[in-house]
């Protein structure tokens, strides 16, 4: 399975949850680096001379970076969801989807209802994005 690192603001029980589905899960926190202001930059630096795919809800700073330079693990970023578990199966069905993130950024957002299926789509930055759509095919209008 994937070789990742969360940031600071990863939530550990989809840490957990991810470790479960057999994902090789460093957090910040375990690497020492937590709780420090280290810039986002530095973040994602490490993350690639781990060569660790990050994983981060800070969305809009990891997608920057990613545009400024690809040169990287790749880049997870995702919306917030309470259901830690849902989460981790559509980080993992990404990751499945994706196996080599080498200079990749993808997007998993969270469901806006309980039944969904997964589709993906690039947006006009080339962003591979993943998307949650009902079935009542009502698209997921959520742009980060």
């Amino acid at each position: 399975m994937a070789k990742l690192y969360t940031n600071e603001n990863f939530p550990l029980a989809v840490v957990v949850a991810l470790r479960t589905l057999q994902h090789d899960v460093v957090t910040s926190f375990e690497s020492g680096k937590a709780n420090q202001a280290i810039p986002d930059a530095d973040v994602l630096a490490f993350a690639t001379e781990q060569s660790r795919v990050l994983v981060t809800l800070n969305r809009k700073h990891f997608i920057g970076l990613h545009i400024k330079n690809s040169a990287h693990a790749g880049i997870v970023v995702c919306t917030t969801d309470a259901d830690s578990a849902a989460l981790a199966a559509r980080i993992d069905a990404e990751l499945a989807a994706q196996p080599d993130m080498t200079g990749q950024l993808v997007r998993v957002n969270r469901v806006g209802c309980a039944k969904y299926v997964h589709a993906r789509k690039s947006d006009r930055n080339g962003v591979s994005k993943a998307i949650a759509q009902p079935r009542l095919n009502r698209y997921n209008k959520e742009h980060g």
